[in-house]
């Protein structure tokens, strides 16, 4: 089994006995780390934090917009075309953010940003932009806790090592995970992208904790490979780095909703 005691970018404050509860190791999606750091909090009898800020509300759902049927360019697969023209990192969340429900949680999705084409648990077609980049960050490592796991890994987890040591782990410790299917009251609050270029993007997502009125914070890598975001992992199978709590919401752009 990997060694859950590292993480990419942590700065060795998460060690044990956090890393060391199976919840953590299998780190399903954001939420859920941050269901367990919140369980850790009530567990260490950390001081109470200042009152948080509303969480975002849900919009209607939405339907991802049909631009055609044809390949778009860049090796883009087909059906997917987006404007990838805006290339600065961004200081505020879009205009036309609205909430669509992955599993047992409210996730951020865009018409102009991403993702367009919804496949089951494969939410897909990000633009090419630091604003893509983040919004597949919180759609692909969100479904990495849907039933579907495994086709979302395979199709938007960058291949290699990383990839089949996330595999190996999550298949062997398949059976001892369970679900409620009820609404989880984590939230996803803001973000911030820590690097971009055109290959490479590493987005921090800041997830609302309100049992214990704080913010979870964590980072995601993403490679651009075959015309879209996908995850990348490090060697070991870690998906998440830099795993660290915040009383709010300071250096992160929020979803202003």
């Amino acid at each position: 089994m990997v060694n859950p005691g590292r993480s990419r970018g942590g700065s060795g404050e998460w060690e044990q006995p956090f890393w060391q509860q199976r919840g953590w190791i299998l780190s399903a999606g954001f939420l859920l780390v941050l269901l367990v750091l919140a369980a850790a909090t009530l567990m260490t009898s950390e001081d109470e934090a200042p009152e948080a800020s509303g969480s975002p509300t849900s919009a209607p759902t939405a339907t991802a917009s049909d631009a055609d049927d044809t390949a778009g360019g860049n090796g883009r697969p087909a059906g997917c075309r987006t404007d990838d023209s805006e290339q600065e990192k961004p200081t505020a969340a879009p205009k036309d953010v609205y909430w669509k429900a992955g599993g047992t949680h409210l996730v951020p999705a865009s018409k102009s940003a991403g993702p367009l084409k919804f496949d089951g648990p494969v939410w897909s077609c990000f633009a090419h932009t630091p604003m893509g980049a983040v919004f597949a960050a919180h759609a692909i490592t969100n479904n990495f806790g849907l039933e579907g796991w495994r086709e979302v890994v395979e199709r938007q987890v960058v291949p290699g090592a990383g990839r089949d040591a996330y595999v190996a782990r999550r298949s062997k410790e398949e059976q001892d995970e369970s679900t409620s299917g009820q609404p989880s009251e984590e939230t996803f609050a803001g973000f911030t992208v820590l690097a971009y270029n055109e290959k490479e993007s590493t987005v921090m997502i800041l997830g609302r904790i309100p049992s214990v009125d704080r913010y979870g914070s964590l980072s995601v890598t993403l490679r651009w490979q075959d015309g879209d975001w996908k995850v990348l992992p490090d060697p070991d199978g870690t998906i998440y780095g830099g795993v660290s709590y915040t009383d709010g919401t300071s250096g992160f752009i929020t979803w202003g909703t």
